[in-house]
């Protein structure tokens, strides 16, 4: 049986959605999946995304030239709150020994809730500190300074857990009973994965069933790798509803709160890294809730799930950043009093160029949060799905490499713990729980494939619903016609744009980096025009070349972290903040390696061994 989505216009709030995929020679499982997520896509908002502008070959250099500014006001409550922060890590938190026994004292969750730390972005009337997201990410960074274990509990709770879901879609009762539990230091979580699902929610387990003599939803199922699950006082539970659909089940999500009958921890998982990570297996056996705490509306739970995802991904990067900034630190200090062959050897080349690439990444990851997180204080209704995407992926990517490379760069005293150094009388350094705390970073909350495809679907989307309803063979010839004139009309202009001489408009950069944003428009519209041959030559094969379309998504984050450096280093110069000289040197070598890699990815793009590496991949696993 032939499979479409409904034909009217799509009102993304009631789930509905265009008809730009024709599902028909799917098989049950693949359609069901598609359908699902297509189901769940947050709707592009209000205002053009840079992000999305770059895949169509016209950067929207408006959006990020000027900078958006941090107001005085707003930056000066963020700076009280991180300075009582660090002060209570410094004096209170040993992030080694969390570390080593695995646990977080009660006296620092209790000294952090007394903080606030905990409802950093819940709004005051509901006990929280009210701070925006760009304060919220700044003390990301300054918890990725310290400790992994506190970052993940804190981040869990806030970006994933009850609260960012409740703030943006809960009733007004919701948020007076659980908000300012949260806020005063009960902790939450969020529970989605379950043993046989990751990122294919449509084969999700867990059921929900609404007993109407008692108006109480029952929930059944067991979810894993819950974090937080195992102290969290309330969570939120993705379920499908019994009943539903088979081949598009209906998700919603539940505020369970953890006393409830039925609710079993039955595992506490344990990782690499982060050793005191609340992490477990959490069994749900007729779990009975009230009515009242359903989130949204039945079916809605996925877009619960992916719009909190959109803004909690920031949190991830930023505490890269924090991570980057402490690695520069030490390689920094070793490189430079390190001597090796009559010199230290941060003056040898192949130790210099890493310092000098880590100093510059860290700068670009920074950027990218920064500009993201200054986009949700800006307009709530931001569209920030692709450019919150590319933080993630980019800066989790990034921020591995500098800490690999740091641990390179102080050779066996990097591999060595820092109660190993401690006992020999050295000082103690922890690149080694850096390294190990820092790999679940392109996992976490969207994995680095993930968040490929995510953004390719992204990047693809306008070109599917002006030109997929043409070789969608559910629709009516009539609706194909109007399809194909309206797509003939519209390539007609654009594609023959994207060859002709440009103007360069690139925006109010500065004059310093003029050059670098004109090079960024050339590479966009070379993206544009690689992007559409792709898929004039593979049609609708070319969602299965997964690695392809990796290569266009890595190409659009690079081009996005060239543009949101160049354009925090000019509002850094602007605002007095930074050394003018070093800023611009520090971009313009940035934006010449990246430079690099994209010309790289473009050769990979028409020469590579992925055919040959899938032959090789489909004979092992058969």
């Amino acid at each position: 049986m032939k499979t479409t989505f409904e034909s009217k216009k799509p009102d993304r709030d009631k789930g509905d959605n265009p008809n730009v995929i024709d599902t028909s020679k799917m098989s049950p499982e693949e359609r069901a999946a598609l359908e699902l997520a297509e189901a769940a896509r947050v709707e592009a908002g209000p205002t053009a995304s840079f992000g999305s502008s770059l895949f169509l070959g016209r950067p929207a250099f408006d959006n990020l030239f000027p900078f958006p500014a941090q107001s005085v006001e707003d930056e000066d409550q963020g700076d009280a709150f991180l300075a009582r922060l660090e002060r209570f890590l410094e004096e209170n938190a040993d992030p080694d020994e969390i570390d080593r026994t695995g646990e977080i004292p009660d006296a620092v969750i209790e000294g952090l809730a007394e903080l606030g730390a905990f409802g950093i972005k819940i709004p005051r009337e509901y006990g929280g500190l009210g701070l925006s997201q760009t304060n919220y990410s700044r003390a990301a960074m300054l918890l990725g300074k310290y400790c992994g274990n506190l970052t993940a509990l804190l981040s869990a709770h806030q970006s994933i857990g009850v609260p960012q879901p409740l703030i943006v879609f809960g009733t007004e009762e919701q948020k007076k009973k659980f908000l300012p539990r949260c806020a005063g230091g009960e902790i939450s979580a969020f529970a989605l994965t379950e043993p046989n699902v990751g990122s294919d929610p449509a084969k999700m387990e867990t059921s929900a069933a609404l007993d109407e003599k008692t108006d109480e939803y029952v929930i059944n199922g067991e979810k894993l790798w819950c974090t937080n699950g195992v102290k969290a006082g309330v969570i939120v539970v993705m379920a499908r509803m019994k009943g539903s659909d088979p081949e598009r089940p209906k998700i919603s999500a539940f505020l369970v709160e953890m006393d409830t009958p039925g609710v079993e921890v039955t595992y506490r998982c344990r990782f690499m890294g982060l050793r005191a990570l609340y992490n477990g297996v959490v069994k749900f056996t007729d779990v009975r809730i009230p009515k009242e705490n359903l989130i949204l509306e039945e079916g809605r739970g996925l877009k619960v799930a992916l719009t909190t995802l959109n803004t909690g991904r920031i949190t991830l990067p930023a505490a890269c950043v924090g991570m980057a900034n402490r690695c520069l630190e030490w390689s920094t200090k070793w490189a430079g009093r390190r001597v090796q062959w009559g010199a230290p050897v941060g003056r040898h080349d192949a130790i210099a160029q890493k310092l000098a690439k880590m100093k510059a990444d860290t700068f670009a990851i920074e950027a990218m949060v920064r500009y993201v997180s200054l986009l949700v204080d800006r307009d709530k209704k931001s569209d920030i799905r692709i450019e919150a995407a590319f933080a993630k992926m980019w800066g989790t990517e990034k921020g591995w490499d500098i800490v690999n490379d740091t641990m390179q760069i102080r050779g066996g005293r990097g591999y060595e713990t820092a109660d190993s150094l401690a006992g020999r009388g050295e000082e103690p350094v922890p690149v080694e729980r850096f390294l190990r705390d820092s790999r679940i970073n392109t996992i976490f909350e969207g994995s680095s494939e993930i968040m490929r495809l995510l953004i390719a679907r992204e990047a693809l989307d306008p070109h599917l619903k002006m030109g997929g309803p043409v070789l969608n063979t559910t629709l009516p010839m009539k609706d194909r016609i109007t399809a194909a004139v309206r797509s003939a009309w519209f390539y007609g202009r654009w594609y023959p744009m994207l060859w002709m001489p440009n103007p360069f408009k690139t925006g109010q950069v500065l004059p310093e980096f003029s050059s670098e944003a004109r090079k960024v428009r050339t590479l966009s519209r070379k993206l544009a025009r690689k992007l559409f041959h792709a898929m004039i030559w593979n049609g609708p094969k070319l969602e299965k070349k997964q690695v392809q379309l990796g290569r266009f998504v890595e190409i659009g984050a690079e081009l996005f972290a060239m543009t949101a450096a160049m354009g925090y280093a000019g509002h850094l110069m602007e605002s007095g903040k930074g050394d003018r000289e070093d800023l611009v040197e520090t971009v313009r070598y940035f934006c010449k390696t990246s430079r690099g890699t994209v010309e790289k990815l473009f050769h990979d793009l028409r020469s590579n061994a992925d055919a040959g590496g899938y032959r090789i991949a489909k004979r092992m696993i058969e």
